[in-house]
């Protein structure tokens, strides 16, 4: 096994049991508290702390068990989660956060400064049954009566060769007092030969034991594990326990899995006694007469009845097993399977499928040029099998948000409480999926508008309950699909922007004349300056101009748009618009001269001539009049400064994008293609206008266009546009 692989793989499943801990705590902070978190939270706890002792991780065994034993007084009814302890538990999540994260860059000994801080602070919730490490002896449980209904019954043989192996039997029975109380105890010499024929090194002695204790059978069977191979060992459960066996299988979840593998699960049987009665079932002679369509139910039978005959499970427990094996069967049909991929395998897979679509259409090109009906036929089949696999393979990039604004339960969670104000958060859309790649890279942004929203946007309790409010503030995070993009929302019930106030600033920093006459949204706008910030005070969170124009630009790389709507006193929306994927998208093709620029399709309205009449009635204004209304438009030749001969033949192109539309003026309408977007080079990072380049199946290179900036420098007035020329 590559431990390292394993160790990566521990370390992600780790981060995943942590973000589902980190969901049920804030529901407890909250009040929200019912059986089902507590155990959902004790099971994550206890896979980490199990996972974590594989690999020698004792930093995270020792503090896990701390949690994993407030949390197990917790579902006995003996601890009360409320939101103190939910708090404490969310700190403690934190720091098995670090030290995962640490173990996942190398460091399998690093120690969190806090660790002993919590570790105090969770031992007042364990009181007299504190524990002070996994391996340490526990607390006994009270004196039971022998051989009543809640005694485990532990029959014993050690093998000859024990004491030769180096293993003592009576360390063992030392150790199994640690696990609970040994009620009573005989010992069996019913294999001692004569004297003459006795060996000192060997061992005849056998053990009936009654142990009182609320572990499991698995734990049992684990104080045995170094001598396993060394001895005969049947563990019998109290007859209370069937029925909670009985229970535990029927809430399982529905799966098609094997009788064995369902009663080791429910915890009914070991693994060292299932593979003991899997050998015994081997030697049936009988396997062969089977008939194959009955062969898994006999098999299921022959083995339940085994289990039953040997005494390692009662007949109830057996049969609740294959009932629950029965639904799983049936509802095989409906269950989803997945993988954990690595992202950088699916990175080469997008990659290569891009130059697949790149080579498919030369073929098409060669195809056209030549002639040959066949060739045409053949190269029009492979580009349909190749937007197929460009689809299927795009689809695996796509991800839901949801598990990105789950995180902001808790930032909105810390943040409330740092600020002592009362705010909730409202998720909609957590189901819309958008590509992987820009999942990670739109969570930063997020993050500042969140805790924006938190700072500025709602007001305190007592302020917006004098403004006729409800005490408590909502945050909401929607998402949605819209024309081929993805549209994020990030909305607050506060005192929204004071136009007045952000219009003063930008006057006094020089951004606008006194006079400019700005529509809202232009206004709304400026708070992406760099260094712009109304704030009267700078706080921790907030306040020091820096951080909103950052959202502009982490959005402006990801080809997307930020939109700002408020209205003073009731509330702000900040709009993020995305592009579905950052890899392959249908584009458009047109011509300016002798340069060729693509506009992604989904946004093309519609493509019209522009004639001489139309071009005369513009009489140098930048609208014309289209179907009787206003169509502002680019004449993109002179944006770019592209010099060179003209069309005498000129077309517009009609896009829209955020609710707004414009016309590209242009030579040539080439027609749509398979677009493959590669990114500019670090020189051509700052050029307004263009998102990325593609190469043609002429081997030519296309730029793409970026219409959402286009749109911007169209409707921003003259006295704040920007000078957009490059070569193209």
């Amino acid at each position: 096994m590559n431990l390292d692989l394993a160790l990566d793989t521990y370390v992600a499943e780790s981060r995943e049991l942590l973000e589902q801990m980190e969901e049920a705590l804030l529901a407890f902070a909250k009040g929200d508290c019912d059986a089902d978190r507590v155990n959902a939270v004790f099971r994550a706890a206890h896979t980490i702390k199990g996972s974590a002792g594989l690999f020698g991780l004792d930093a995270i065994v020792e503090f896990t068990h701390g949690v994993e034993s407030v949390l197990d007084r917790v579902r006995d009814g003996l601890v009360i989660m409320d939101p103190v302890l939910a708090n404490l538990l969310l700190e403690c999540s934190d720091c098995m956060r670090q030290l995962v994260d640490a173990a996942g860059a190398g460091d399998t000994g690093a120690v969190v400064e806090e660790a002993p801080a919590l570790r105090q602070r969770l031992s007042v919730y364990l009181g007299e049954a504190r524990e002070t490490s996994c391996a340490g002896a526990r607390a006994q449980p009270p004196a039971r009566v022998a051989g009543s209904a809640g005694d485990w019954h532990i029959s014993l043989r050690f093998g000859r060769d024990v004491l030769r192996n180096g293993m003592d039997p009576v360390s063992f029975l030392r150790y199994l007092a640690t696990v609970g109380d040994i009620v009573s105890i005989a010992t069996l010499a019913d294999a001692l030969p004569s004297v003459e024929e006795m060996d000192p090194e060997s061992c005849y002695l056998g053990f009936e034991i009654q142990l009182c204790t609320a572990a499991d059978k698995q734990t049992i069977e684990d104080v045995f594990e170094f001598v396993r191979d060394d001895c005969q060992i049947r563990i019998l459960p109290p007859s209370s326990k069937a029925a909670d066996y009985v229970d535990l299988i029927t809430a399982l979840p529905e799966a098609d899995t094997r009788l064995g593998e369902i009663l080791v699960s429910s915890g009914a049987l070991t693994q060292a006694e299932l593979e003991a009665a899997l050998a015994s079932q081997s030697d049936c002679d009988q396997l062969a007469d089977v008939p194959g369509a009955q062969e898994a139910t006999a098999t299921n039978r022959r083995l339940g009845e085994i289990l039953v005959s040997q005494e390692v499970v009662r007949e109830p427990v057996v049969q609740a097993a294959l009932d629950k094996q029965k639904q799983g069967r049936e509802a095989k049909g409906q269950e989803a399977r997945f993988i954990r991929l690595d992202a950088e395998k699916l990175d080469r897979l997008i990659n290569q499928v891009g130059e697949l679509v790149i080579a498919g259409a030369g073929i098409g090109l060669a195809a056209k040029r030549v002639g040959a009906t066949e060739m045409l036929e053949a190269a029009s089949t492979l580009e349909s099998l190749v937007e197929s696999v460009r689809d299927s393979a795009l689809q695996l990039r796509m991800v839901p948000i949801g598990a990105t604004f789950n995180r902001f339960q808790r930032v909105v969670h810390d943040v409330a409480q740092e600020l002592g104000k009362d705010i909730g958060l409202v998720i909609n859309g957590a189901e819309t999926e958008l590509d992987k790649t820009m999942v990670d890279r739109i969570g930063d942004p997020l993050m500042h508008l969140v805790r924006n929203a938190m700072d500025h946007g709602i007001e305190q309790t007592d302020v917006r309950i004098a403004a006729g409010k409800s005490a408590k503030g909502m945050l909401s995070l929607n998402a949605f699909h819209e024309s081929g993009s993805i549209v994020i929302e990030v909305s607050d019930d506060g005192g929204g922007l004071r136009r007045d106030r952000i219009l003063a600033k930008a006057v006094e920093r020089g951004l606008v004349a006194p006079d400019a006459d700005l529509p809202d949204r232009e206004v709304f706008d400026l708070i992406f300056e760099p260094g712009f910030s109304t704030a009267a005070k700078v706080s921790n969170l907030s306040g020091r101009g820096v951080g909103m124009d950052v959202v502009k630009r982490s959005v402006g790389d990801l080809r997307g748009t930020v939109e700002v709507d408020s209205v003073e006193g009731r509330g702000t929306t900040i709009r993020i618009r995305l592009p579905l994927t950052l890899a392959i998208i249908d584009g458009f093709l047109v011509a300016v001269g002798k340069s060729v620029f693509v506009v992604p399709l989904d946004i093309v309205e519609e493509c019209l001539e522009l004639t001489p009449e139309a071009r005369a009635e513009t009489s140098g204004r930048d609208f014309l009049n289209l179907r009787g209304q206003a169509l502002p438009f680019i004449e993109l030749n002179q944006l770019f400064d592209i010099a060179g001969p003209r069309s005498p033949r000129e077309n517009i192109l009609v896009v829209r994008s955020a609710g707004r539309r414009v016309g590209l003026v242009v030579d040539q309408l080439i027609g749509e293609a398979q677009t493959v977007i590669k990114p500019l080079g670090a020189w051509f990072q700052t050029v307004k206008g263009i998102g990325g380049s593609t190469i043609m199946s002429d081997g030519r290179v296309a730029l793409i266009l970026d219409v959402p900036g286009l749109l911007e420098h169209v409707h921003r007035p003259a006295s704040r546009r920007e000078v957009l020329k490059s070569a193209a």
